[in-house]
C-alpha cells in the first residue's frame, strides 16, 4: 500500500513536471482588434491642489497596461485603438479614527475618487466610463505617511482600472 503510494505520488509528479507552462492564462479577455491605446494625463478636477499626482496616476496605469496586457501605450490619440481618459473628481483628508482620551484624530483618512471612461475607437463604441475609489489611513501630523497613503490610494485606483480594462469584454 505504502510503495503504490509513493509510485502514485512520483507520476503525478513526473507528470506536473513535464506539462509545466503547457498551459498560459493572462488574465486578459482584449478582443483581437485592439493593439494599442492612448492613455491622455488625467485632469484634476478635484480643487484639492493635488494635480502633481495625476501624472503619477496616469505613468502608473500606462506603465501596467504596457507590462501585463497585450496593448502597447501610443501617443497618438488619433490612431490608437483605444482610448482611456480619467478625471480626478474628488479628493479627501479627513478624520478615520478618534482617541477615546482627548477625542482628537488619532488617523486620518485619504480618499481618492476618479472617473475613467474607455472607448474602442475601431468599433465606435464605449466600454465602460466607471468610478474607481482609492483610500488609506495614515497617523495624523505625519506629512510622510500621508504622501504614502496618496500613492497607496493612487494604486488602488490603478490596480482597479487596469482589472475592468482587461477583464471588461
Amino acid at each position: 500500500m505504502q510503495k503504490t503510494k509513493l509510485t502514485l505520488a512520483g507520476l503525478l509528479f513526473l507528470f506536473l513536471c513535464l506539462f509545466q507552462g503547457c498551459y498560459s492564462f493572462n488574465g486578459s479577455s482584449l478582443p483581437s482588434h485592439l493593439k494599442t491605446v492612448a492613455v491622455p494625463v488625467f485632469d484634476d478636477r478635484s480643487g484639492a491642489g493635488i494635480a502633481q499626482y495625476r501624472g503619477e496616476l496616469t505613468r502608473g496605469l500606462a506603465d501596467r497596461i504596457e507590462s501585463q496586457s497585450p496593448l502597447r501605450i501610443t501617443p497618438s490619440m488619433a490612431s490608437a485603438d483605444a482610448l482611456i481618459e480619467g478625471v480626478i473628481v474628488s479628493f479627501s483628508d479627513s478624520p478615520s479614527q478618534l482617541s477615546s482620551k482627548t477625542e482628537r484624530a488619532v488617523t486620518n483618512r485619504i480618499t481618492i475618487v476618479v472617473q475613467v471612461a474607455m472607448e474602442d475607437r475601431v468599433k465606435k463604441s464605449k466600454v465602460f466610463s466607471q468610478t474607481f475609489v482609492g483610500f488609506a489611513d495614515y497617523p495624523v501630523g505625519n506629512f510622510t505617511a500621508q504622501r504614502e497613503a496618496i500613492r497607496f490610494s493612487l494604486n488602488q485606483i490603478t490596480d482597479d482600472i487596469f482589472d475592468r480594462v482587461v477583464s471588461g469584454w
